[in-house]
């Protein structure tokens, strides 16, 4: 099993799948199931009992959860791959498309 280089918060584009071409930022990783849930693909809909949050009830729209290896990193507008560097003794991620260092 490969290392997960992709982190909550960051800009991703669906690759495969019913939302291919769709872009998104990453709400949650799950690393044992090897997913992510992305803002706005995979929505599923979810049945709901009435609450003291919500008072109605019905049926809510939800993101559900997308295999990580449908979902690749945006750089610049483009999407790339991630690698790893090392820089002044930290270890960063570096765009594998133009070598630039994302944080």
């Amino acid at each position: 099993m490969s290392a997960i280089r992709i982190k909550k918060g960051d800009l991703v584009k669906v690759i495969a799948g019913k939302d291919k071409d769709k872009e998104g930022k990453v709400l949650a990783i799950n690393k044992e199931a090897n997913k992510a849930i992305v803002e706005g693909v995979n929505m599923v809909s979810k049945h709901t009992k009435p609450s003291i949050a919500n008072q109605q009830g019905g049926i809510v729209s939800q993101e559900g959860p997308i295999d990580i290896s449908n979902i690749m990193y945006v750089h610049k507008g483009k999407t790339t791959r991630i690698g790893y560097k090392f820089v002044d003794g930290k270890k960063v991620r570096v765009a594998k498309s133009t070598g630039e260092v994302i944080d």
